[in-house]
């Protein structure tokens, strides 16, 4: 017989004592929480106060429905205030201790107003606005402001001439020599530019009124206006000369109707005093994204700026290897000329 059958009414027995000792403790913890929910202190006011903690706040804001509400624009001294944007204020260069107000003080970026930065709608708040270049057509904030043009509109900018920059120039050198007369008047030409030549020699000589040569490089480019006799100093004999002077007039486009007066066949040694230049200015536009693009143009040459706009408001009038001359006409009609060193930007904003 196992021992649980030998001592079974001593088992029962510690068994309804564990269970007992259970409950009473279940009955206990009950009993305490019981006792911290009665002594809670009510929503309301106090123990006694049945009333719901700061119900009196319902009422009033039922009460603010019935008000007419409108915003109404804030004033600071006769100022209208934006009542949802705060006022900017800038540090004050000259008094680092008081901030300038933005919309009543000195300018920022003198000469600039703090209007024209509101107007316009650009952010004055960096140290090099005016500098900077809203609309990326080549011009500051600041030369908008002076030309008083919209630097939010790329199409609208100052005078282009005020970022044309003279590279340099492209020069042919050239040499007309006159020959002999015939008895008709008729003379013999030469020309050479270094690398090409013409002659209009004793067998088709040009007549008085004659345009001559018949092919390139300077073909139909001279004609013959005729010629006179001169007395000169002959530097190597220390004696008066006569000398026959021979007239010749440009019909190049750009040099129509100048005139050269040459010696009869001057000496081969003497040519470099009697050449002749044909230039063209090279150019080049910092602005509306064209800086590193040459412009080239021909002198006494008539151009647009940008390349390709319909008028040609700009001339070259002048090109030397120093410095080229440009003629602008402004949109009043009034014609301005300047000069721009080899390697320099144009005049300022006329």
């Amino acid at each position: 017989m196992s021992w649980f059958s030998e001592n079974f009414d001593k088992a029962a027995l510690g068994a309804a004592v564990l269970v007992a000792g259970g409950l009473a403790f279940a009955g206990w913890q009950k009993l305490s929480s019981v006792e911290e929910q009665f002594n809670a202190e009510p929503i309301g006011g106090g123990k006694n106060d049945p009333s719901v903690k700061e119900a009196d706040a319902v009422v009033t804001a039922i009460s603010l429905f019935d008000i007419d509400k409108a915003w109404l624009r804030g004033e600071d001294n006769g100022r209208p205030v934006d009542l949802f944007t705060g006022i900017a204020l800038f540090v004050n260069k000259n008094d680092q201790q008081n901030p300038l107000d933005f919309f009543k003080g000195e300018p920022v970026h003198p000469p600039i107003p703090n209007s024209w930065w509101i107007d316009n709608r650009i952010d004055p708040g960096f140290g090099d606005s005016p500098q900077r270049d809203a609309d990326e057509d080549g011009f500051t904030n600041l030369e908008e402001f002076e030309a008083e043009t919209d630097p939010n509109d790329a199409s609208d900018y100052p005078a282009l001439i005020t970022k044309l920059i003279y590279v340099g120039d492209e020069s042919t050198e050239w040499v007309l020599r006159p020959g002999f007369e015939g008895v008709d008047g008729s003379f013999t030409f030469n020309y050479g530019d270094g690398r090409r030549n013409n002659r209009a020699g004793a067998a088709d000589p040009v007549l008085v009124g004659g345009i001559f040569f018949d092919s390139n490089p300077a073909k139909g480019r001279f004609k013959f206006l005729g010629a006179k006799k001169e007395q000169q100093v002959n530097e190597a004999i220390g004696a008066n000369v006569e000398v026959t002077i021979v007239e010749v007039e440009d019909q190049r486009p750009n040099k129509k109707g100048v005139v050269y007066q040459l010696p009869a066949n001057f000496r081969i040694a003497n040519q470099r005093k009697f050449a002749q230049f044909d230039r063209t200015a090279v150019l080049s536009l910092d602005a509306l994204g064209l800086a590193g693009q040459e412009i080239k143009v021909e002198e006494n040459t008539a151009f647009a700026l940008p390349p390709g706009a319909k008028t040609k408001s700009y001339k070259v009038t002048e090109v030397t290897p120093d410095r080229v001359g440009i003629e602008f006409t402004g949109k009043d009609g009034k014609v301005m000329t300047y000069e721009i060193l080899k390697g320099e930007t144009g005049p300022a904003a006329p």
